[in-house]
């Protein structure tokens, strides 16, 4: 993976010097993301700048990579894998190109030269690119299908610039962090999710997941190129696990070819078992090395962890029963609890905005310890998104929501409020509007009974909202520490296929994802495959909610801290700051309950503070 970083302007011509070091300092906020390489490189109307993160064919595939043809210089600036690279390769070959590398890069630089936009169909990968085609003067933006790599964007004058991250378009003139009040009621209201194609700063938008954007003499446009569609599902629950079980297995074979050392994160839930039980298979075929895998902890969660029902059990016995069965060399990373704390501030950062506290702040602590033996790891993210696996498909009350039903309880939020912040911005009414506007979006299926209906609007909003969010975290985090994350549960003709299986045969007999685990038959050992869901793990430990407290109280008694024209300081310091509540009680999601809103807090008002952001 890498960061990718530019900006374009149809109505006057390269400054030279002067554009190029605008572009080296784009690229230069973005170089956790690829320590491995940089480059700039200046059109006519154009600057494009890339730091790569090298993991296929390392020596070589320098970007922005580029090819002179007569009429114009057309230019690549890519971010993303690509898992179809040799097929796309063989048929470029068959019209006549001639390759100088072995990267996904080339491959697609020379099928959008050929294809153009048109191209975009044939990709199956992550991404997020920009093309340059000098030929027609056309600078050509495009996302991947669901959103697994990020692209923002703004407007200063007729100049349009793009990157990888917020923080990247600061770096050009002109363009500075501003807050209004949209800004506010996202990030109070709706975060640590944001709403799909806004950028949070003022001004600062994103392109879409499956959306491209086209930047030429004619104007600009933005057009979707790809989503779900709704169809009726003709196949019997038998040929529906078998055509699953080759989707799942291939999507993640697909997903192993790297260069450099690859391991899979492991849990020893359904997901990142499977992920597992195929990578650790296809290695062993291969003759290659034992799979190397990772799980996660916390000191002294042995000790204090308590089962809910939202986290019915701790992960380390079901990692041990798969690092028994498929032999693999497994490393437990065990995060000290004051690291939670200290990395809160480096977690929003990397982010740039609020996230979700200590689970963002862990995640980087993990993904750099990581980093110190591999470069790209296979994670389970997505599956429950697709399969229906969270509590908000299950439970009659949330199914029944009037507003996103992982964030139901608003009071939650505002009660750390000031009271005229909360009135001023009704961010309960912020919430439901944009709730609802996602829901009549939802593709439907004409004939569909009720409940099957309001199912499929869940899925949809979890497929535009939920997912995005925890691809969002776990590309920035992950990037932050130069590591790239896959996810195969990602893969577009999985999540096509999983979208029209009906409800009755994903959760067959009123179980939990029931058609994926009868898919994982004689893969995984039964114990492992009939294991409860079990979300990405935190700590337990009473130590993180008094450091975090204690964090949060040394904010408030700094009388500039600029979270003061936010919060109802009497409020928290009599109780959040008291008793950060019951664990078992998220205002959203799963995890984030009590201690994650002192955590969330720390957060905010260390990106208030970063971006010179003021509430007034």
């Amino acid at each position: 993976m890498c960061g990718i970083a530019g900006f374009c302007d149809l109505t006057r011509g390269s400054r030279g010097e002067a554009w190029s070091a605008i572009a080296r300092r784009m690229g230069e906020t973005l170089a956790h993301r690829g320590p491995d390489d940089d480059g700039v490189w200046l059109g006519k109307h154009c600057a494009l700048a890339h730091r790569r993160l090298a993991v296929i064919d390392p020596e070589r595939g320098h970007q922005p990579m580029t090819v002179s043809l007569e009429g114009g210089t057309c230019a690549l600036c890519y971010n993303g894998e690509l898992y179809n690279t040799d097929v796309l390769r063989q048929s470029l070959i068959a019209e006549g190109v001639q390759f100088a590398t072995h990267t996904d890069t080339e491959v697609l630089l020379w099928l959008l030269i050929r294809h153009g936009a048109a191209a975009v169909e044939r990709l199956e990968g992550i991404f997020a690119f920009a093309f340059w085609d000098g030929r027609g003067e056309q600078l050509l933006l495009v996302r991947d299908r669901c959103g697994v790599k990020p692209l923002f964007y703004a407007r200063v004058g007729e100049t349009l610039v793009f990157g990888s991250e917020p923080k990247a378009l600061f770096a050009y003139p002109g363009l500075e962090p501003r807050a209004d009040e949209e800004t506010w009621r996202e990030v109070l209201g709706i975060s640590p999710a944001r709403t799909p194609g806004h950028g949070v700063f003022a001004g600062v938008e994103e392109l879409k997941p499956g959306h491209l954007m086209a930047l030429g003499r004619g104007g600009v446009t933005v057009r979707r190129w790809w989503r779900v569609e709704s169809r009726p599902h003709g196949e019997t629950y038998e040929d529906t696990v078998a055509h699953l079980r080759e989707l799942v297995s291939g999507a993640i074979r697909r997903q192993l070819v790297s260069d450099v050392p690859l391991a899979t994160l492991l849990s020893g839930g359904l997901d990142s078992s499977v992920i597992t039980a195929v990578a650790a298979r296809a290695s062993a075929e291969e003759g290659r090395p034992p799979l190397e895998t990772y799980s996660f902890d916390y000191t002294d969660n042995d000790k204090y962890f308590t089962a809910s029902s939202f986290q019915p059990d701790a992960d380390w016995p079901w990692v041990e029963r798969m690092r028994e069965e498929f032999g693999t060399r497994h490393r437990v990373l065990t995060c000290p609890i004051p690291a939670l704390v200290e990395l809160l501030p480096e977690a929003a950062q990397a982010k740039d905005m609020p996230g979700m506290g200590d689970m963002d702040s862990s995640l980087l602590w993990f993904c750099r310890e990581i980093k110190r033996r591999h470069t790209v790891v296979l994670s389970g993210e997505c599956s429950d998104e697709i399969f229906g696996g969270y509590p908000w498909f299950h439970r009659s009350d949330m199914l029944a929501a009037d507003t996103f039903p992982w964030s139901m309880d608003m009071a939650a939020r505002t009660q750390v409020l000031r009271p005229e912040v909360a009135e001023r911005l009704d961010l309960e009414g912020y919430a439901r509007a944009r709730y609802r506007a996602s829901v009549a979006e939802t593709p439907r299926l004409e004939g569909e009974a009720p409940e099957e209906r309001r199912r499929r609007e869940i899925a949809w909003l979890n497929l535009n909202w939920f997912m995005t969010n925890l691809l969002d975290r776990k590309d920035r985090c992950s990037m932050f520490a130069g590591l790239e994350v896959r996810v195969p549960f990602c893969d577009h003709a999985l999540v096509e296929y999983v979208w029209n299986i009906p409800w009755s045969m994903k959760s067959k007999d009123g179980a939990r994802k029931q058609v994926l685990r009868d898919a994982a038959k004689g893969l995984l050992p039964e114990d492992v495959r009939n294991r409860p869901k079990s979300p990405y793990p935190k700590t337990h430990n009473p130590l993180f909610e008094r450091l975090a407290a204690a964090r949060l109280t040394a904010i408030l008694d700094d009388k500039n801290a600029p979270i003061h024209a936010l919060v109802d300081e009497d409020a928290l310091r009599r109780g959040l700051l008291v008793s950060a509540g019951d664990y078992g009680r998220p205002w959203f999601g799963q995890l984030m309950a009590g201690p994650q809103m002192i955590a969330w807090l720390i957060q905010l008002n260390s990106w208030m503070e970063r971006f010179g952001l003021v509430f007034g």
